[in-house]
């Protein structure tokens, strides 16, 4: 009798072992709230970016803003397709860490601009990077988990090249 219920819960286990490689999703919720807001984050980064080249003369500046366009764009859509994949709606939170107030962004101009620009965005992309972090200890997900890394990595380098290009005085 032992033998029989040892054999039929072994093949018990077996059965869900083997279930569960095969049916649990590779995320979990904390990969879809990462998507969720970043998504938004990265819009903002985006709408920042696009002020640059019409407000400063400063072509560290404008370099720096093209070069956010061109990283952010490509991860909103691996994050969208991401969020499609698991059936998560793409539009989840539009707060998040490190969104900012640009309001004033549109008026200002020259050094002042830069400042200020440089101020928000640094702000921005600490959130970006913290949410990151989240992402990288809680997330399941492995793509988006080295999604988050290279987040981490391509926006600290860029906190720290805003850092030296802010204006002095």
């Amino acid at each position: 009798m032992n033998i029989l219920r040892t054999a039929l819960i072994g093949v018990a286990m077996l059965a869900a072992l083997t279930a569960c490689g095969s049916s649990e999703p590779a995320h979990n919720d904390a990969d879809v709230k990462f998507a969720q807001e970043m998504v938004p984050h990265h819009e903002q980064a985006l709408t920042m970016a696009k002020l640059v080249e019409t407000r400063t003369e400063n072509t560290g500046l404008i370099d720096l803003a093209n070069r956010i366009e061109q990283g952010q764009q490509p991860e909103i859509d691996q994050l969208n397709a991401r969020l499609k994949e698991w059936g998560a709606s793409t539009h989840g939170s539009h707060g998040g860490h490190g969104m900012v107030d640009t309001s004033e962004l549109a008026a200002l101009k020259g050094a002042e601009f830069d400042r200020k620009w440089l101020g928000l965005m640094i702000q921005h992309h600490q959130g970006a990077v913290e949410s990151a972090r989240t992402e990288v200890e809680q997330g399941s997900d492995p793509a988006t988990k080295k999604l988050a890394q290279d987040v981490i990595t391509a926006q600290e380098k860029e906190i720290h090249e805003m850092q030296s290009l802010l204006p002095q005085g």
